[in-house]
């Protein structure tokens, strides 16, 4: 079979209920410098062919017509380097030139005077071997009634479940190895080079900014674009790949980072190892564009070493957001998890059931954590995120989580268990239930948190009138909306769950 760097292809754009065919040369959209513009073209949906994590195949679909929104899905290409990534943080190119294809999905207003002029990529989360869109689960909501587009880009480690799912759909998605060897000497060649997927990942920013007749947003004018992850590789192309990823004009493929969970960066390339502990390039570097780091009070004492000052020098815009109460993952992020039957069509099984996706259960069981502090969080973070490089206005700094001193480092907490300090919220600062970070049991229970809400005689001794909760709720939300901790429409929400909870 031919592949997408083997023949000319067909690109269609979907106007109203017309498609429209270009035909592109074989070479990459030439850039007179800096990060090339790829190649790519439209995968159109059938009923016998539909795209892996539509938002109508999600745990928790999402009817985006309703929302004014349409998906798409595309193959995008062209040619990317494996990098050597030194101690000292320099990079160096390993093998150039190497062809990938890699599909993104994509999730727009259908009408450009909705957009925003922002767009939201997010590297698609893929220890599961499919793609999993943590971020989008967390906050799709703010995007949607914001007006952003979002983006969602595959992994190398997802590519085989892709074309599991779909082989014909899928065929022309690769990241094929470009050495002939093995890593070390008598070592089996693996086939996928996941150090392809960093020029992969500034190509689509290029493509998503081109100005190129017929480029991929044609009819949205694109203003900003951003990077997020749950997950090291954000961390790796933050400090490694963002000072290679500069635009013909000058300018950097991303405009701005949001990451989840600062953890430890991942290799650069299939063949490379992870920094190790106490090596700098664990520390998220000095970056000329704005980072914004969300650590959940459960991920805290992990992320100590990971800590690092704010700032805001024109060479390093930097925040760190601890969130006190909330667990290291919720129900939020299952959100836009594939259905179970997609799961085991691309890698031959699911994990648990859709209310417990985990081959493990608690002591005592718990259920996902509904508590939607992270979305919060990461909906004021994106909010911030965005004033700090379109209006230029510094996102707002926040007290670190508590911690005690010895090793290893404890959270300082309050009678409930909720941290002191970090970035606060409703639902530690007005409390009508205890949130525990962690749980009993094997595995994951470590990581999830749990609920357990006040009694009626618990309720009443803090709160001696329904009107006097609904109002600490409401001076608090209001607060929070102020010091830029909570988005309008959050702080809406959470005052009517405040008086639907006191109407039981």
């Amino acid at each position: 079979m031919r592949t997408f760097f083997q023949r000319p292809f067909i690109g269609a754009l979907l106007l109203g209920v017309v498609f429209l065919s270009r035909i592109s040369a074989f070479a990459q959209v030439p850039a007179a410098t800096g990060v090339p513009i790829p190649k790519w073209k439209l995968l159109p949906v059938t009923a016998a062919s539909v795209p892996f994590l539509s938002s109508d195949r999600n745990l928790a679909p999402v009817d985006l017509a309703k929302a004014g929104y349409v998906e798409e899905e595309f193959i995008v290409g062209g040619f990317a380097n494996v990098y050597e990534w030194q101690s000292d943080g320099s990079v160096s190119v390993k093998t150039p030139n190497a062809p990938y294809a890699t599909r993104i999905l994509v999730r727009r207003p259908a009408n450009a005077s909705r957009f925003s002029g922002n767009v939201i990529v997010e590297i698609l989360h893929s220890a599961r071997r499919f793609d999993w869109p943590m971020m989008w689960g967390y906050s799709h909501d703010y995007f949607l009634e914001k007006g952003d587009a979002w983006v969602g880009i595959t992994n190398p480690n997802a590519a085989a479940g892709l074309k599991t799912f779909n082989p014909a759909r899928y065929s022309e998605v690769s990241f094929a190895n470009p050495s002939r060897e093995g890593c070390t000497p008598n070592a089996a060649r693996s086939e996928t080079e996941e150090g392809l997927r960093w020029d992969a990942i500034s190509q689509v920013a290029a493509l998503l900014k081109s100005t190129v007749a017929d480029r991929l947003l044609n009819a949205l004018r694109v203003e900003a674009v951003f990077l997020t992850m749950q997950g090291g590789e954000l961390q790796t192309y933050i400090n490694a790949i963002h000072p290679l990823a500069t635009l013909a004009n000058g300018k950097p493929a991303y405009d701005g980072y949001l990451l989840k969970s600062p953890a430890a960066p991942v290799r650069i390339s299939q063949c490379a190892t992870a920094p190790p502990a106490n090596d700098p390039r664990r520390t998220i570097r000095k970056t000329n564009v704005p980072v914004i780091s969300v650590v959940a009070q459960g991920e805290v004492v992990d992320a100590i070493p990971f800590r690092r000052p704010d700032s805001d020098a024109a060479d390093d815009k930097f925040r760190l957001y601890e969130i006190a109460g909330s667990g290291h993952i919720d129900k939020a992020a299952y959100a836009g998890f594939p259905l179970f039957a997609d799961q085991t069509a691309a890698v031959g099984s699911a994990q648990g059931t859709p209310e417990w996706p985990f081959n493990v259960t608690c002591d005592p069981p718990v259920p996902l954590m509904a508590v939607p502090m992270m979305t919060h969080a990461f909906d004021a973070a994106f909010a911030s995120l965005e004033e700090w490089v379109r209006k230029g206005i510094p996102a707002p700094r926040a007290d670190r989580i508590q911690t005690s001193p010895g090793s290893p480092a404890t959270v300082v907490t309050d009678n409930l268990g909720h941290a002191m300090g970090g970035v606060r919220s409703t639902y530690v600062d007005v409390p009508a239930a205890k949130l525990a970070t962690n749980s009993p049991g094997p595995g994951v229970c470590r990581e999830m948190g749990r609920e357990t809400p006040f009694d009626k005689v618990q309720f009443t001794s803090e709160y001696p009138s329904s009107g006097a909760y609904t109002e600490k709720v409401a001076q608090v939300a209001d607060r929070l909306v102020k010091a830029r901790w909570l988005t309008e429409s959050d702080a809406k929400k959470i005052k009517q769950e405040a008086q639907a909870r006191i109407s039981k």
